[in-house]
C-alpha cells in the first residue's frame, strides 16, 4: 500500500513538475498594451503606429499603412477618411469610430506668412 502510495506521489510531482515547466513565466511576458477607449481616443493625425496598434482589430501591418495614408495624403481631414486604408473596412471602422478621433495637422504659421 505505502509502494503505491508512494508511486502515485511520484507521479502526481512529475506531472506538475512538467506543467508548471511547460507555464510561460508570468514575470517574463510583455505588460499588456493600454487599449485606446471613448475616453481616451487615438488621434490619427499623432498616433505612433505602436498607438494605432493599440486599436481593436489594427495590427503592425494596418498601422504602417495608416501612417503611410497619412504621409502621402497631408494627414486625415475626417475620420472616415480611415476606409480608405487597405484593410479598414466599413465593418471594422464601425468598432473604431468611438476609439478614433482627427485633428488638423498642425501648421506653422510663421512660415506661411
Amino acid at each position: 500500500m505505502t509502494r503505491t502510495f508512494g508511486a502515485a506521489l511520484v507521479a502526481l510531482a512529475l506531472v506538475s513538475a512538467a506543467l508548471a515547466a511547460q507555464e510561460p513565466n508570468r514575470a517574463a511576458r510583455p505588460a499588456a498594451k493600454p487599449a485606446a477607449t471613448a475616453a481616451a481616443p487615438v488621434n490619427l493625425n499623432t498616433a505612433t503606429a505602436a498607438q494605432l496598434e493599440t486599436l481593436p482589430g489594427i495590427g503592425a501591418r494596418t498601422a504602417e499603412r495608416i501612417v503611410e495614408y497619412r504621409t502621402k495624403n497631408g494627414g486625415f481631414k475626417k475620420i472616415e477618411e480611415l476606409m480608405n486604408v487597405r484593410g479598414v473596412g466599413e465593418k471594422s471602422f464601425l468598432k473604431l469610430k468611438a476609439l478614433i478621433t482627427v485633428t488638423p495637422p498642425k501648421t506653422d504659421r510663421a512660415v506661411q506668412q
